[in-house]
């Protein structure tokens, strides 16, 4: 009948198998679970606390998780970074997780490094990434936010002693000791401070760098005592055009501390370094340059290098066999120290070694100071960016093996108005006279035989390729010769040095004003002794 109220009641549809039924039943108890919570105050409180318990735990795990997230330990599970975790272990920030520097403070900052970092998920595995992995990071926060949240800018910093040991390549592995004074300096100049190598803190520079490594620097803009001067290089081929519409960086932390984190050390320095610390064993005939025969070579696998390296044990097996036979601890323990220093400054599979990536602080292996400091940047009145050596150290000074102390002081008083010229480095070596004698030792002037102060290993023992003192403006370029040159009436013995009595500028016998600038090698050249 349509009146039946039991037939004319909607049946629910069958079941259409297990699951449904399930989901039927699970609606179920929430709705009763609801129902009672309802019911129960106490019940609906004990929920809303154990809700709010598990809210807050998935907080603090979220937190957790991205703070892990900056962490070294995060940061060093890829092996694209060991190159750079590996000069991490051993560096002044060893101790500082990777986060508080490429990163920096702050939830935003960390949020927008995440998701500029997503696409890592897909690189890494997929092995897209660049080998090496390019420096400099263009996007780390600036020094103010990251730097200077532990280091203060205004802190002054008194002279420090540095001592660099050198051992040479001799069966005795010689050492020689340089000793300076390092001025880190900084401060600021209304303390009567803010000088050394900090000097750059306290007063601003801009430049312009031609490449993105910034080892190459044509225009450097420094304004001192509210003075401000451009200096260009001699080399440099910008027009003024290209100048004005360059951009220039503000010189900051980073451009002389670029690796303050991920330095990887020269293979030679790193061994010299284990000698002295008594890693490797001194008195091993020939260490040094077995040593640094296997370590300054590039290798293309690890395993290469492992083989070679090993074969430096072969090496006092055949050729000291009664070294070997006494002393086969030491020379394993200095193999296994020869392979430690490989595996910090060779990564073959990341195309990293020890030349791979410019350390700006110092001037020997890379440019770094000299990338400015350099002789050849010079104003449009022809005053160059100083170039001494004590400003930033005090002029090095070198125990020769078998001393002890150095045969100078550290110190050496207070300077004349004429060392005080800009481009004084270049022009000491043709304005040498007799007045020298009054402050310095001038025995071989100009040699590297560490028997007076003028004949400084340190300074004229080495190489300087990064320096200009060459360069058009800094110094005169010598003349050519007019006629037959005189004779020189006595043997060099002992005189080597023709600057020493024969100078443009004075001297016992002054050579001709058109000869300023020529060296002691273009005198020899022209010049022959008759006895």
């Amino acid at each position: 009948m349509s009146g039946d109220p039991i037939s004319s009641t909607p049946r629910p549809p069958a079941a259409a198998g297990p699951a449904a039924g399930a989901a039927v039943k699970s609606r179920s108890i929430w709705l009763r679970f609801w129902s009672r919570v309802g019911a129960s105050k106490w019940l609906l409180a004990v929920t809303v606390v154990v809700g709010l318990l598990i809210l807050f735990g998935l907080f603090l795990g979220g937190i957790a998780v991205f703070d892990w997230s900056e962490s070294t330990a995060f940061c060093s599970l890829c092996h694209v970074m060991k190159p750079e975790y590996t000069a991490y272990e051993s560096s002044p920030h060893s101790r500082v997780d990777c986060g508080a520097c490429h990163v920096g403070p702050g939830p935003i900052p960390a949020v927008q490094a995440k998701l500029a970092n997503v696409r890592y998920l897909w690189v890494a595995p997929s092995g897209r990434y660049e080998k090496p992995i390019p420096s400099p990071i263009t996007s780390l926060r600036p020094v103010e936010v990251v730097c200077e949240q532990c280091h203060w800018p205004e802190k002054f910093y008194d002279d420090r002693m540095l001592t660099v040991p050198r051992y040479a390549p001799d069966e005795a592995n010689s050492l020689t000791q340089i000793k300076l004074l390092l001025k880190t300096g900084g401060g600021a100049q209304n303390a009567g401070l803010g000088r050394g190598i900090h000097w750059h803190i306290e007063n601003p520079v801009y430049y312009i760098a031609t490449d993105k490594q910034r080892q190459d620097i044509p225009w450097v803009q420094g304004t001192f005592n509210g003075k401000m001067t451009e200096y260009l290089s001699t080399d440099s081929k910008l027009t003024p055009e290209q100048i004005a519409g360059a951009q220039k960086r503000k010189m900051d932390c980073v451009d002389c501390h670029n690796r303050a984190t991920h330095i990887f050390q020269q293979p030679g320095e790193a061994l010299d370094a284990a000698l002295a610390a008594g890693a490797i064993p001194t008195n091993l005939p020939f260490i040094k340059r077995e040593g640094t025969n296997v370590l300054e070579k590039a290798y293309a696998t690890e395993e290469e290098a492992a083989k070679a390296i090993a074969a430096v044990d072969d090496f006092y097996r055949t050729q000291y066999p009664a070294v070997y036979s006494n002393r086969k601890a030491d020379v394993q323990k200095a193999v296994a120290e020869l392979q430690s220093i490989f595996d910090k400054t060779q990564f073959p599979f990341m195309k990293v070694t020890w030349d791979t990536h410019p350390t700006n602080i110092g001037h020997t292996d890379f440019a770094g100071c000299f990338r400015c400091h350099d002789g050849k940047h010079l104003s449009q009145d022809n005053q160059a960016i100083r170039l001494e050596c004590n400003i930033c150290h005090s002029i090095p000074q070198v125990i020769t093996p078998g001393k002890t102390t150095a045969a100078l002081p550290l110190v050496t008083g207070i300077e004349p108005d004429s060392h005080k010229s800009t481009t004084w480095l270049a022009e000491h070596r043709s304005r040498f006279d007799a007045t020298c004698a009054n402050c310095h030792t001038t025995g071989n002037a100009g040699g590297s035989d560490n028997s007076s102060f003028c004949s400084n290993s340190a300074c004229h023992g080495a190489n300087w390729k990064f320096a200009g003192l060459n360069a058009p403006g800094v110094r005169p370029p010598a003349q050519p010769a007019q006629g037959r040159p005189p004779a020189i009436p006595h043997d060099l013995a002992g005189r080597d040095n023709c600057l020493t009595c024969h100078n443009p500028s004075g001297g016992i016998k002054p050579a001709p004003k058109d000869h300023a600038g020529r060296t002691n090698d273009a005198c020899q050249g022209c010049h022959k002794p008759t006895r």
